[in-house]
């Protein structure tokens, strides 16, 4: 099935929707002000050197100064050979002077009034690899438990290399179940990305940057597209020629189905990927048939229950809820990819009593799971007609990235009643009348507390006035939200 990829860029961020017979499977989102400087490799220049905190100050052309320490200097350590782990590395006197130029990577962003931390290790992240180009020796993730399995992989990465290969590699996870032609395709990737940055240390002056990490329109090359992708859409000229030189340099099999996007109309409305944002954020996700799941994330896990809603089509009950629940499988699958949820994932399907349909619904969900990329878990249902999953977290989900805490409810997902509201002003009235003797209590709340006091609550206001013999007065806030309230003693 032909997949087609739309990127939308403006100055302050990037979003990616890749498209799927007419339905928005995946939506990527990177903004510009969170990118951070974490990965970056610089050509710097030594500003000074500090023997008593066996550091340095290296100028990468930042507002300050970032920080070199002893520890992070590849050089300083043995790594080959049998070697004193225990001797004292070499002073940073003896490795840096003022004004020379070195070879640095950003390690940790700057924080406040810290500048940029630093590493002369350099490591350059692939989608399956991370290239070592300092050191020799290829390793392996320890989240790939299985000694077997890590060994093949070792053995498979190790023939893909060139017999002049200096550098190391770590496998990354992403690499359990890649091909051949993959794991290739990242190794010259990597071994490309290298030899530009030591070109640029002949020729370019310090400080400069000199290797960023691919932004996501550029991972969008690297990373998303298949023998499926028919086309890549980009609405910025100027970004579609950034991308077409990258492509040129390190995806050529790519650039024939890479396409500017000149119509007048927005290319994220054109094929509806604003609205489909829209209901991504919310419980509700409405079937066909008329059924729908409702999607709860939590700090634990997802849950995502299946209901028929008004759907009555079938034969009878039973064929009813297994209709529903097959097509909610299909649903599941899109929204685990559309939202990227991850983490442990708890699927309520409609109760089936016949083991048959629960193979097939289960079935089903396996394989509309078979278009993620990212690596799933499934396992059978439960004693409690419950089906248990893992996805793995690869980044924030959409809600996380668009989306904060509401501060009325303030995560609850709920408010608290207008009325419920009122009896909590009652009693703190009471609590202050007890404590102080002003001539007035005036509570400021919102409209809605302040019209069930007026109405429904205003023979217990009256009645609390009376009691404490001070008078009560109301004011609206309109800025206030329905469980915010103030009480002013005047």
């Amino acid at each position: 099935m032909n997949e087609d990829i739309l990127i939308n860029i403006t100055p302050q961020e990037t979003r990616v929707a890749l498209i799927l017979q007419g339905a928005v499977q995946e939506l990527h989102i990177e903004r510009t002000l969170s990118r951070g400087l974490a990965g970056n490799v610089y050509l710097g220049k030594v500003v000074r050197v500090l023997p008593g905190m066996q550091s340095a100050f290296i100028d990468i052309g930042l507002e300050r100064a970032a920080f070199l320490h002893v520890a992070d200097i590849w050089e300083a350590r043995p790594h080959d050979g049998p070697s004193n782990q225990s001797a004292p590395p070499t002073p940073i006197e003896k490795l840096l002077y003022d004004g020379q130029t070195i070879t640095v990577q950003v390690i940790k962003d700057p924080i406040g009034t810290k500048g940029a931390r630093l590493s002369t290790q350099i490591s350059i992240a692939g989608r399956m690899l991370v290239y070592l180009p300092q050191d020799k020796h290829i390793g392996i993730s320890q989240r790939i438990a299985n000694e077997a399995e890590r060994e093949q992989l070792r053995s498979k990465v190790q023939s893909l290399l060139p017999p002049e290969e200096k550098g190391g590699f770590i496998i990354r996870t992403m690499a359990e179940d890649a091909s051949d032609a993959d794991l290739q395709m990242d190794v010259e990737y990597l071994r490309k990305t290298w030899a530009s940055i030591v070109s640029q240390t002949k020729s370019k002056p310090a400080p400069t940057l000199m290797y960023q990490d691919l932004s996501l329109a550029q991972r969008v090359l690297r990373d998303f597209v298949n023998d499926g992708t028919s086309s890549i859409q980009v609405d910025s000229r100027e970004n579609f020629q950034m991308l077409q030189e990258f492509g040129t340099l390190y995806t050529p099999s790519v650039l024939p189905r890479l396409m500017h996007y000149r119509g007048e109309r927005p290319l994220f409305d054109l094929y509806g990927v604003e609205e489909e944002i829209e209901r991504a954020l919310g419980r509700r996700v409405d079937l066909k048939s008329g059924g729908y799941l409702i999607v709860d994330q939590t700090e634990a896990m997802t849950t995502i229950d299946v209901n028929t809603g008004s759907f009555v089509n079938g034969r009878n009950f039973d064929d009813t809820i297994f209709k529903t629940n097959l097509e909610a499988a299909h649903a599941i699958a899109r929204q685990l990819r559309l939202r990227n949820l991850g983490g442990i994932i708890i699927l309520d399907f409609i109760d089936m009593e016949n083991l048959e349909h629960r193979s097939a619904v289960l079935a089903e969900l396996n394989k509309a799971l078979q278009r993620d990329r990212t690596k799933i878990s499934v396992s059978h249902f439960s004693a409690l007609g419950l089906v248990e999953m893992t996805r793995k977290r690869t980044r924030e989900s959409l809600a996380h990235i668009l989306c904060e805490t509401c501060p009325a409810c303030k995560g609850r997902g709920q408010v608290k009643t207008s009325r419920t509201v009122c009896y909590e002003i009652l009693r703190e009235v009471l609590r202050e009348a007890k404590q102080f003797n002003p001539r007035e209590f005036r509570i400021l709340a919102a409209q809605v507390v302040v019209d069930m006091f007026l109405e429904e609550e205003s023979q217990h206001l009256a009645m609390l006035g009376d009691f404490i013999k001070k008078p009560i007065s109301l004011q609206v806030q309109t800025d206030y939200q329905q469980e915010q309230y103030d009480i002013i003693l005047m």
